[in-house]
């Protein structure tokens, strides 16, 4: 196999006309366990949260063995997995924010250094990276991947202080933005979520004895363990034979988690920081219904993030629930293709129309959110050609003007449509009857931040919660 080097910050995609999702992270504590196993357990609930890569990353105490690879998860490990033994586990699911999909950037990424091995996962995105690399690089540090994560790594094998502890917290006082990280050395397993709580993180215990830590309460599910409690921003958790430690890294300015993991990215079936993202998307359906100003026969989801919110949206309006689309489920969530021609033919192979659902009908099709139109204009087209009379788009969050810097490979502001055009030019464009955008008010009050003071909303409002200037309008994100 060769093995690509890639030091470069990552372009923008311009291509994908969607969100892309950030990353999922696993570890497990399980001494007598199948570490190996209950991790990857773990990891497959997150898939979602990550299709271009996976890694997996075991220890017995003295040494590190690590299994990965490019694509799905069952595409990563092929080959040797079950042979992997140890004590703790950590695990990662990757889509790219900052460094090339390439196979160096796959992680976990580990080091060896005076103090033993220290083995990272990072679901997030650093906004003081590019600052942070060139200072390391000018004190010498060699760089082996384009990841901010590896700058994390590089900050606590460096770092003076005498444990582990104290290393991973002076260095997390030097870094910003975004990170929710699992750490393995050869006796502990460390969880940490940075002081705003952008991204989840939360905590499980296995029957019989052990730990999980995961990026969502579904990877507890399918490994086994029960919901403890979520990771609090600021903390940092300490799993070891003497049981779990929780200490605080740093006092939290304010909480900022990320609303779209209630929008969009996460399961349904998960509950992050005591709110289901299932009633979650729910109650925004129930909502949007609320705001609809139009008139129609029926509401149809695109399947399958607007699945939940289209239930909620026919509840409240008392129109009819009605299939039109039908998903193919051998095309990827993430499918990406270079030009226009090519996404409309993949938007015809992912779904597919019920004619007879939607012949003659005012259709209300749901959606989570907007980002470049070209996708939303090959929906209606879809449907309009398998013969509905009108079709009103209706949008379960508010429009998206503002790039985000926290772990989300959004676009470059100029390719968001909203931040240069109005709804009914929207409206044009995409040839919709109606556009409804859930409107921001309607979305936090849905998510219960009605004052603004839990959640991040940056790409409605380009209200950073922190200094975006290092990555701002850079290539990185």
């Amino acid at each position: 196999m060769t093995v690509k080097c890639d030091l470069e910050l990552k372009p923008q995609d311009v291509t994908s006309p969607r969100w892309k999702e950030e990353c999922g992270v696993a570890g497990v504590w399980a001494p007598g366990r199948s570490v190996v196993d209950l991790c990857y357990l773990g990891l497959f609930a997150l898939q979602h949260r990550g299709q271009e890569s996976a890694g997996l990353a075991v220890t017995d105490g003295l040494h590190i063995d690590m299994e990965r690879g490019m694509g799905l998860m069952r595409e990563a490990f092929r080959h040797r997995l079950p042979s992997l033994k140890g004590h703790a586990a950590i695990g990662h699911v990757r889509y790219s924010t900052c460094g090339a999909s390439l196979f160096n950037n796959i992680q976990p990424i580990f080091a060896y250094f005076s103090g033993g091995f220290i083995c990272l996962a990072h679901n997030g995105s650093l906004t003081n990276a590019p600052s942070l690399r060139r200072r390391l690089e000018k004190d010498g540090c060699v760089f082996q991947t384009g990841t901010d994560t590896e700058a994390i790594l590089n900050l606590i094998a460096r770092d003076g202080a005498q444990t582990t502890e104290e290393k991973i917290a002076a260095s997390l006082q030097q870094i910003e933005g975004a990170y929710s990280l699992t750490i393995m050395t050869g006796d502990r397993l460390i969880g940490v979520r940075d002081p705003y709580g952008f991204r989840p993180l939360c905590l499980g215990s296995l029957p019989g004895g052990g730990y999980v830590l995961a990026s969502e309460s579904c990877a507890l599910d399918a490994a086994g363990a029960e919901f403890i409690r979520d990771v609090a921003p600021g903390e940092m958790l300490i799993i070891d034979r003497d049981g779990l430690h929780s200490r605080i890294i740093g006092a939290r300015p304010r909480l900022a988690r990320c609303v779209f993991e209630y929008i969009y990215f996460a399961r349904p079936d998960s509950v992050l920081d005591g709110l289901s993202v299932w009633q979650a998307r729910y109650r925004l359906g129930q909502q949007l219904a609320r705001e609809f100003t139009g008139a129609a026969d029926m509401v149809t989801p695109v399947p399958d993030t607007g699945i939940t919110a289209a239930l909620g949206f026919a509840a409240e309006s008392g129109l009819p629930y009605v299939e039109g689309l039908i998903k193919n489920r051998y095309v990827g969530r993430t499918f990406i293709l270079p030009d226009q021609a090519e996404r409309q033919s993949t938007v015809e192979m992912k779904l597919n129309p019920i004619r007879a659902n939607l012949k003659d009908k005012r259709v209300v099709l749901v959606d989570d959110s907007l980002v470049r139109g070209t996708t939303s204009a090959s929906l209606i087209s879809l449907i309009r050609r398998a013969g509905a009379g009108e079709v009103h788009f209706c949008i379960s969050s508010p429009p998206i003007t503002h790039p985000c810097y926290y772990g989300i490979d959004t676009a470059v502001r100029k390719e968001l449509i909203a931040s240069h055009k109005t709804v009914d030019e929207i409206r044009r464009i995409i040839s919709a009857d109606g556009l409804q955008y859930l409107s921001r008010p309607g979305l936090m009050g849905a998510v219960g931040d009605p004052e603004e003071k839990l959640m991040c909303g940056a790409c409605f409002s380009g209200e950073y919660p922190t200094s975006v200037k290092d990555v701002e309008n850079k290539e990185c994100k």
